[in-house]
C-alpha cells in the first residue's frame, strides 16, 4: 500500500474512534447520532456542490450505502445502549475486515498479496483479542452481542457497495458527499417517526459536540472511499480498525474504563497487522 493511502487511513482511523467516543458521552446515545447524522447530511450538500458531479453509474451505490449506513447506525446505536464501549465497539468492527476480505474477492475479484492477507488475519486476531480475552467483569448480553455483530455484516455491506461506487463515481469526494447526504436523510425520517418533531428541540443545545462529530465521522469515511480508489478494498477496511487502539485509549482516559494485559496484547496483534498491510 502506498504510504500516503497509508498514512491518511490511519488518521481517518484516529477520526472515527473519535466521534463514536463523542455518541458514548451522551445520555442518549440516539440523539447524539441524530444530531451527527443531520450535520454530516450539510457537510455532504457542501461537498456535491463543491465538487464534481459523480458518474451517473455510481448514483444507484451511493442510494444503496445510504440504506446501509442507516442499518449501521441504527445497529449501533442499540449496541451502546447497554454495552461498554471498549467491549462493543472490537465486537462491532471485529468481523467486519474479514467479512469484507472475502466480499472483495468474491464480488469484485480482488484478490489481496500475502502480507496484506496476513496483515487482515493478524489485525484482526488483535481485535479479538482485544474483545473477547480483554472481558474482565464486563460481558455483553445476548442482545448487546447480537447487534454488535450485526453491525459488522453492515460495515462490511456498505464497504463493499462504496468502494465500487467510488471507483465507478470518477469523484470520490462528491460521491462521499450523496453517499452523506441519503444516510442523513434515511435516518432523520426514521428518528422523526421514533421521536418525533420534537427531536429538532432535544438536540439543539448539542450543536457544537454534533459539528465535531460530523466533521470526524465524515472526513474519516471520505479519507476511507478516496483510498479504496487507490489501494484494495479489504486492506482499507483492515487498517481503519487500527481505530481500536484509539478507543482503547479514549475509553482508559475519558470515559474510566479498565483495560487488561490480554487487550494490550491485541493491540501489538494489530500494530504488526497494520504493518503487513503497510508492505502489502
Amino acid at each position: 500500500m502506498d504510504l500516503t493511502v497509508f498514512l491518511a487511513v490511519l488518521a481517518a482511523a484516529v477520526m472515527h474512534a473519535g466521534w463514536n467516543v463523542l455518541v458514548k458521552l451522551k445520555l442518549d446515545r440516539f440523539l447524539s447520532l441524530v444530531l451527527i447524522q443531520s450535520m454530516i447530511g450539510v457537510m455532504g450538500l457542501a461537498m456535491v456542490a463543491a465538487f464534481p458531479w459523480p458518474a451517473p453509474a455510481s448514483i444507484p451505490y451511493a442510494v444503496t450505502s445510504g440504506i446501509l449506513h442507516l442499518g449501521y447506525n441504527l445497529f449501533l446505536v442499540r449496541s451502546y445502549r447497554t454495552g461498554d464501549l471498549s467491549q462493543v465497539y472490537p465486537i462491532a468492527r471485529g468481523a467486519a475486515p474479514l467479512l469484507t476480505l472475502a466480499a472483495a474477492w468474491a464480488v469484485m475479484q480482488e484478490q489481496p498479496s500475502l502480507p496484506g492477507a496476513l496483515g487482515v488475519g493478524l489485525l484482526v486476531l488483535g481485535i479479538w483479542f482485544v474483545s473477547l480475552l480483554g472481558q474482565r467483569g464486563i460481558r455483553p448480553d445476548g442482545m448487546t452481542l447480537f447487534f454488535a455483530l450485526g453491525t459488522s455484516v453492515f460495515i462490511a455491506s456498505y464497504t463493499i457497495v462504496d468502494g465500487m461506487g467510488g471507483r465507478l463515481s470518477g469523484e470520490p469526494a462528491s460521491y462521499a458527499g450523496m453517499v452523506f447526504v441519503f444516510d442523513s436523510i434515511l435516518f432523520g425520517l426514521v428518528a422523526l417517526a421514533m421521536r418525533g418533531p420534537g427531536i429538532a428541540r432535544d438536540v439543539a443545545p448539542y450543536w457544537k459536540t454534533g459539528l465535531a462529530g460530523a466533521l470526524l465521522s465524515g472526513g474519516a469515511y471520505w479519507i476511507a472511499i478516496w483510498a479504496m480508489t487507490h489501494a484494495p478494498v479489504a486492506s482499507v477496511a483492515a487498517l481503519r480498525e487500527t481505530s481500536i487502539l484509539v478507543v482503547m485509549l479514549l475509553s482508559m482516559r475519558v470515559l474510566k474504563e479498565t483495560v487488561s494485559l490480554p487487550r494490550l496484547a491485541g493491540a501489538a496483534l494489530i500494530v504488526a497487522g497494520a504493518a503487513l498491510i503497510r508492505l502489502g
